[in-house]
């Protein structure tokens, strides 16, 4: 990883691109992971119930590894895949960009499907507020009660957040953290002795 940070947008924001009686109604929004995809594209197919196509592309992960590009109908790779080149070309990820379309009446071939839907993807992003966003890393922290003090000494000068916490006999906590202060962190927790550092997760 060379940086610990990526664009996202910050809110979900729209787009419209018109060509010659067809409309494009773009929305961008924020995802971070695959399983909030389908919901939000069935949401859009019910609410533009009478729109011909339904097309799409994401991306996710902050390595941006994961994505899909779905045409719905439209020509292979005249729809899907200018949504993801317009996600690409801002630099974006954890993004789900979907474009609604009406038809006009007037074909409007490769290259103009290609046109539109790019300027529609284009337009929504264009309209949303892009965000850096740090990635973190997540841990299981757990140490016996006399050492509590100790331990939120070390996370309150660290700046980390919390999640679950449960302070008894053992104590256990959930922490995050910016991932390019890992080493630093962990290597002043684990001067605490009785300590369990679990990692779950980074993203």
């Amino acid at each position: 990883m060379k940086t610990d940070s990526y664009k996202t947008v910050k809110a979900p924001s729209q787009g419209l691109y018109k060509d010659k009686g067809s409309r494009f109604i773009s929305f961008a929004y924020p995802v971070s992971e695959q399983e909030s995809v389908k919901p939000i594209i069935d949401g859009l197919k019910k609410k533009y119930h009478d729109a011909r196509h339904h097309c799409y592309a994401y991306m996710i992960g902050y390595m941006r590894q994961e994505w899909r590009v779905n045409d719905d109908g439209e020509p292979s790779g005249t729809a899907g895949k200018p949504i993801l080149g317009q996600i690409n070309s801002a630099g974006l990820t954890n993004i789900l960009i979907a474009v609604v379309r009406y038809f006009g009446g007037t074909l409007l071939g490769t290259s103009g499907l290609i046109n539109a839907y790019k300027c529609a993807a284009a337009d929504a992003i264009n309209a949303a507020a892009v965000i850096d966003f740090f990635v973190k890393d997540y841990y299981r922290l757990t140490f016996p009660y006399e050492s509590l003090s100790h331990v939120m000494k070390i996370l309150k000068e660290e700046n980390t957040g919390f999640g679950s916490q449960c302070f008894d006999m053992n104590c256990s906590m959930e922490i995050n953290f910016r991932a390019m202060n890992r080493p630093a962190i962990l290597e002043k927790l684990s001067r605490i002795g009785c300590m369990e550092i679990l990692f779950i997760e980074r993203k």
